[in-house]
């Protein structure tokens, strides 16, 4: 009996485990800094948090421009807010009033 050994035995298992991990290394990267990668996760998360500051800024603004619609509406109309509008707008002034520059 003789015991023939392999050159390439003491190899495979090299090459196995390196390729095993390269192909681990590449899927931790992918996982942190891939397309859905937890960078990218925490950045689309702050970029909610800014959009959802912008929506209240704008839902704010368009209360109060709903509410300036309703106060000139034909069934409420709110004659200091329709004075101030005409005054802006048309540069109205009353015909009491001083104009100083």
């Amino acid at each position: 009996m003789t015991n023939v050994r392999s050159t390439s035995f003491g190899l495979t298992p090299l090459l196995i485990f390196s390729v095993l991990f390269l192909m681990g290394a590449y899927f931790v990267f992918a996982a942190v800094q891939g397309d859905y990668g937890i960078f990218r996760r925490v950045q689309v998360e702050a970029e909610i948090e800014v959009l959802r500051g912008e929506l209240d800024v704008l839902e704010a603004e368009v209360a109060n421009l709903r509410n300036m619609t309703r106060r000139l509406s034909d069934g409420y109309l709110d004659l200091d807010l329709l004075d101030t509008q005409a005054r802006a707008t048309l540069g109205l002034m009353r015909s009491d009033e001083i104009l100083l520059r």
